[in-house]
């Protein structure tokens, strides 16, 4: 069975090494040509994505967690009746967060848009690995309940679920559903941030959380904070961590505060907001 994982990397006391981080590089602004201004004020102003319902496929969150200010949606993907692996059905967590992983990145989203409705589906163990299938079906039940946004802080190298994967995250696009995808902490190939239907994202190692910058060589599109990150962990208590699975919720929530703002945009209208209000353009 093809397998999938999410990698989060505790931060080293001397150095770091991180695939697809942010070298410092500028974009000249006119390789993004624009009908008018767009600027912060415009993108989002004082939103908080009210409203905004996101998607978080991991771990898992420990619901209760204080960090979180309002509730979040806490459930998991099943087996179907009969133990059937492949009817997979999504359930209540019972469970929760054994990994922390979930956590983390749900109070990240929850910081920068306390106003979004947060639903979080387990599909990764304690070890932050899990099954191809379980992945699929997790993520094939987000886009048939028309999440407006879907953050993935995982990814998978094995290629037996590279076609469905694609398909789904295709069909996500035309349906008007964004997906938000960590690009892996290693310099490897792995899906789905890839694929140009997602917005994908790395790191930079500056302690602004509301710092974006665009890459000017992708396949990873954008960077944000994802380098000694505090986030919250399960039993109510906050660790530092460091991966690209931490930046990607920061721009997930930045997504959400554009959709309370302009809630037709997608995919390809967030991506050119983003890169308009990047930090790094000159």
């Amino acid at each position: 069975m093809a397998s999938f994982q999410a990698v989060a990397e505790r931060p080293s006391p001397r150095t770091f090494r991180l695939a697809h981080a942010s070298r410092g590089a500028v974009v000249e602004s006119a390789r993004l040509p624009l009908p008018c201004a767009v600027t912060r004020e415009w993108a989002w102003g004082e939103a908080t994505g009210a409203g905004v319902r996101v998607c978080l496929i991991d771990s898992g969150v420990d619901a209760a967690h204080p960090g979180f200010g309002r509730p979040v949606s806490a459930l998991a993907v099943a087996a179907g009746p009969d133990g059937d692996d492949v009817q997979h059905r999504i359930v209540p967590d019972e469970a929760g967060d054994q990994a922390g992983h979930g956590t983390a990145c749900a109070g990240i989203i929850r910081d920068l848009a306390p106003g979004c409705e947060l639903t979080s589906v387990r599909v990764l163990g304690g070890a932050l690995q899990g099954r191809g299938e379980v992945l699929l079906a997790a993520l094939e039940w987000a886009i048939e309940q028309r999440f407006a946004l879907i953050s993935m802080s995982l990814s998978t190298r094995r290629t037996a679920h590279k076609e469905a994967l694609h398909d789904l995250v295709d069909r996500a696009y035309f349906a008007g559903v964004t997906i938000v995808a960590s690009a892996h902490n290693r310099p490897v190939r792995s899906y789905p941030w890839h694929f140009p239907s997602v917005i994908s994202v790395g790191s930079h190692s500056l302690p602004d959380p509301e710092r974006i910058e665009c890459n000017p060589e992708p396949p990873a599109e954008f960077f944000a904070r994802g380098v000694t990150v505090e986030v919250l962990q399960p039993g109510g208590g906050t660790a530092l961590l460091t991966g690209n699975s931490f930046a990607t919720p920061h721009i997930t929530g930045f997504c959400a505060r554009v959709l309370e703002r302009h809630p037709g945009f997608g995919t390809g209208q967030l991506k050119h907001v983003l890169a308009a209000i990047a930090n790094n353009r000159i």
